[in-house]
């Protein structure tokens, strides 16, 4: 992924479940979390370059260290994007020994909040496997209690030192939150609840298909501000053990690059 500012490449790769288990984190979850639910349970790259295609290779397990800190996660999803772009996909952390371990535990390295749009998902264009992220989805990354609480499970509970805000270009969530507004139009059923909570990130300064493509940034952003915001999320950013990061993913590039 790139930053707004500077790009930065990296590299690293977790081994899975055959590791250690990394330390859980004490302390009461603000949010309630149902436990019994969830059994088992700076920079991002470089370049948006067209790389040249090439055949995907087969599934890989590697044994290199799980990503422990916020910006090894980083080095590790953006090296994985960078797969994605170049059709160079390891899909790594699939064979039949891991699908066993995983039985007994996991330990992923990164929460993705993300879009529930088909064309995005998380573990394929950022070339993860079974094991290595924490995906929770909604319609515009758009939070709630449910999604809160997820998000803290994952950095609480698992001590997952890396939370991405993932947006992406052409956001139908996004562009229905701009055009009810515009048009004064209420949506049907609980869709409205996420036009509501879209709306304060509406950009006013442009209009059109720019007005949206700058919503869906500002959208990320706010999203981003408010786990931040969240006490126990705090402390653990201020000791450097969490980062939480914005960023977009754009369709037309398969790229993925961070929002300052």
């Amino acid at each position: 992924m790139n930053t707004d500012s500077a790009a930065h490449r990296g590299a690293g790769r977790a081994p899975h479940p055959s590791a250690a288990a990394r330390p859980t984190t004490g302390g009461t979850v603000r949010r309630t979390l149902l436990r019994t639910a969830l059994t088992g349970a700076a920079a991002l790259g470089a370049g948006l370059g067209a790389a040249r295609p090439a055949t995907a290779a087969a599934p890989t397990r590697d044994t290199r260290p799980r990503p422990g800190t916020p910006a090894e996660a980083l080095r590790e999803l953006a090296a994985g994007n960078r797969r994605w772009r170049a059709f160079r996909e390891r899909h790594p952390h699939e064979d039949p020994a891991l699908r066993r371990t995983l039985a007994t535990g996991q330990h992923p390295f990164a929460v993705v909040l993300g879009c529930i749009d088909s064309r995005v998902p998380p573990e394929l264009v950022f070339d993860q496997g079974l094991g290595d992220l924490m995906t929770v989805r909604t319609a515009g990354e758009v939070l709630d209690e449910a999604v809160l609480g997820s998000v803290a499970y994952g950095v609480l509970e698992l001590a997952i030192p890396l939370v991405v805000v993932l947006g992406h270009q052409s956001c139908g969530a996004v562009r229905a939150a701009v055009e009810a507004e515009e048009s004064g139009t209420k949506l049907p059923a609980h869709m409205q609840y996420l036009v509501d909570q879209i709306g304060p990130a509406i950009d006013h300064g442009k209009e059109g298909d720019a007005r949206i493509d700058a919503t869906v940034s500002a959208n990320v952003r706010l999203v981003r501000s408010r786990l931040a915001a969240e006490p126990e999320l705090a402390a653990r950013i201020g000791t450097g053990k969490l980062a939480i990061v914005g960023a977009r993913y754009e369709l037309t590039t398969q790229a993925v690059h961070r929002l300052a």
